[in-house]
């Protein structure tokens, strides 16, 4: 299981960080329960309810987390998922997403979330979806950590 060694991270009372979430349209009942889990995520962190933004698809998540990174987002988080293909597709987006989203969160000094699920199938990713019988919530722990990471970095200041 990916998950295992996971720490344990929770975060409360961030009533003052503003938290978005860009969420890829592919695989609807995937990115439904990777959406609920990063809404979910953020009411338990206390931050109310994020702005959710949703693009066509993954390969369009960091100009998206970037325009609201640049807009004074505390944390954005981006949800999407590729599933593996028979055609070398699958490791181009899954590169320049990374890439992308990283990039966007070293220039702009906030916190990324990283919920894009790269799957070899489609039940890799109902797994990690955070559904009733997955595994795992991705969408819960990207957002947990996007949170958590701009906690820790306003006590800097």
């Amino acid at each position: 299981m990916s998950g295992k060694g996971a720490p344990e991270v929770s975060v409360e009372k961030c009533g003052d960080l503003r938290v978005a979430v860009v969420a890829a349209q592919w695989h609807e009942t995937v990115m439904d329960g990777l959406v609920d889990g990063a809404l979910r995520a953020a009411r338990e962190a206390g931050t109310g309810e994020p702005t959710l933004l949703r693009v066509p698809g993954s390969f369009e998540l960091p100009v998206a987390v970037a325009a609201l990174a640049r807009k004074g987002y505390d944390a954005v988080v981006a949800l999407g998922v590729v599933v593996r293909g028979g055609t070398p597709h699958f490791d181009y987006v899954c590169q320049g997403v990374t890439q992308g989203l990283t990039q966007v969160a070293v220039e702009t000094g906030v916190p990324v979330g990283f919920g894009v699920l790269t799957c070899d199938d489609e039940a890799q990713a109902l797994d990690r979806a955070g559904l009733p019988g997955s595994a795992e919530d991705k969408g819960h722990e990207a957002t947990t950590a996007a949170v958590a990471t701009a906690v820790a970095l306003r006590s800097l200041s």
